[in-house]
């Protein structure tokens, strides 16, 4: 049995053929491409764990510091006033000034009466104000613990006087106070008949003070 011969295709058959495969050739790399682009997804990519994370700046926080001396430099506010800076003297303090008694003479004959006096110096590296008038000078007089005489147990007509005192500078009391050798008392001021202080060179001690600062020594001398 003879076996009847094929019939060959025409070129025509051929090119279809090729161009059907071309197609599907065509459609399959479309297909990789589109799985592989994808433009429209939505899930964001795994972010990498060494960048950098920046918080965007609501308003809320300030800036951070970009180095150490950023964070030590004091901001000034424009709207706000500096504060003045004082020169003016401050008032003396004990450890700013020093008070001494003085009186004018070491003893005192029958009659005389002692002559008090006050020095105020500024021991200070700069000046200091102080009321220097009598209405703050107090000026003492006792014997062993017995105070006999005190200037503001009867003071008339008492001043007061601020003064600047300068660095190293003293200043003293210009008109010495009086005592009369009596026992002071303010209840007895106007009797002429006052307790007389002893004498026979009994020693005595004159202590001061001025605003509240009180002389560190006293000054002795002796009544006859």
């Amino acid at each position: 049995m003879n076996a009847t011969p094929r019939r060959r295709q025409s070129p025509a058959v051929y090119r279809r053929r090729r161009l059907a495969v071309l197609l599907v050739l065509l459609v399959v790399v479309a297909a990789v491409v589109v799985l592989i682009w994808q433009p429209w997804r939505t899930g964001a990519a795994t972010p990498d764990a060494t960048a950098p994370v920046t918080t965007p700046d609501t308003g809320d926080s300030p800036p951070p510091a970009t180095d150490a001396a950023a964070t030590d430099t004091p901001t000034t506010d424009p709207s706000t006033p500096a504060e003045p800076t004082s020169t003016e003297p401050q008032a003396c303090t004990a450890a700013q000034v020093s008070v001494s008694a003085a009186t004018d003479k070491d003893q005192y004959a029958a009659g005389e009466n002692p002559q008090l006096t006050l020095t105020l110096t500024n021991t200070s590296a700069g000046p200091c104000t102080l009321d220097v008038g009598t209405a703050l000078q107090v000026f003492s007089i006792s014997s062993g613990s017995d105070v006999y005489w005190r200037s503001t147990d009867c003071q008339a007509n008492p001043t007061n006087q601020a003064a600047t005192i300068e660095a190293g500078q003293s200043v003293s009391s210009q008109t010495p106070v009086i005592w009369d050798r009596t026992r002071s008392d303010p209840a007895t001021c106007d009797d002429p008949n006052r307790e007389v202080a002893p004498a026979g060179g009994a020693s005595y001690h004159l202590s001061v003070s001025i605003g509240g600062i009180a002389s560190t020594e006293t000054r002795q001398f002796l009544l006859y």
